[in-house]
């Protein structure tokens, strides 16, 4: 079962975050019924550089056996999140599509079939491990397709996320339905033009992209 979550939390507590962005990884590291976890900053994924950075809001997905989620869900460290959040959202992930790697791994699995029978809300994350020489490129090509995302039909949010400020950038999109995203990667000139600048430039050292159907969502 894959599952994200995002919390806003006061200013006031946004240290409390950044230690906890440090110290939650050797929980989630040593807990056995998590297969992949990945904890995540956020950003308005504008320019993908530092300065688009959400110091409020803060991101964490995992792959995890669906018997222990709600242990998970009851363990001090998401108690403590939820306690601290003035915002929070949830949402359980089917993994309709996936290509690529994350972390020189395969974290998710397509289920055979839902890509046909799926009809509601859909999630993509798209994500990539940037060849440092290639960051100033890829900056300056990252405002069109940022610009065609927003005003894309079908689109219902959208933010940044990012496992370090720089290098190690991706987003998190929610959409009506497989079609308005499937028109948003295909139809877009701006997404286009940067799929060939991609090939063209190979500024990508790791990269990956999946679409999910939302089972289940809150907040």
């Amino acid at each position: 079962m894959i599952r994200i979550y995002f919390w806003e939390v006061s200013t006031k507590d946004i240290p409390w975050a950044i230690v906890h962005m440090a110290w939650d990884r050797f929980a989630l590291g040593g807990n056995k019924s998590i297969q992949f976890w990945k904890l995540l900053g956020t950003g308005k994924g504008e320019t993908f550089t530092p300065r688009d950075a959400d110091s409020r809001r803060w991101g964490l997905l995992i792959s995890i056996d669906q018997n222990a989620l709600d242990t998970f869900e009851n363990s001090s460290l998401m108690q403590s999140w939820n306690k601290k959040a003035e915002t929070a959202f949830a949402a359980t992930l089917r993994p309709i599509s996936s290509h690529g790697e994350w972390s020189k791994k395969i974290p998710f699995n397509s289920e055979a079939g839902l890509a046909q029978s799926w009809d509601g809300k859909v999630a993509a994350i798209t994500r990539a491990r940037i060849k440092w020489r290639k960051n100033p490129l890829f900056w300056r090509s990252v405002p069109p397709v940022t610009a065609s995302l927003k005003n894309s039909p079908g689109l219902i949010s959208a933010i940044g996320i990012g496992e370090a400020p720089l290098g190690l950038q991706g987003t998190f999109s929610i959409w009506e339905n497989q079609k308005a995203i499937r028109d948003f990667a295909y139809k877009g000139v701006a997404h286009q033009a940067a799929i060939e600048a991609t090939q063209r430039e190979r500024w990508y050292a790791e990269e990956l992209f999946a679409r999910f159907a939302i089972t289940d969502e809150s907040g």
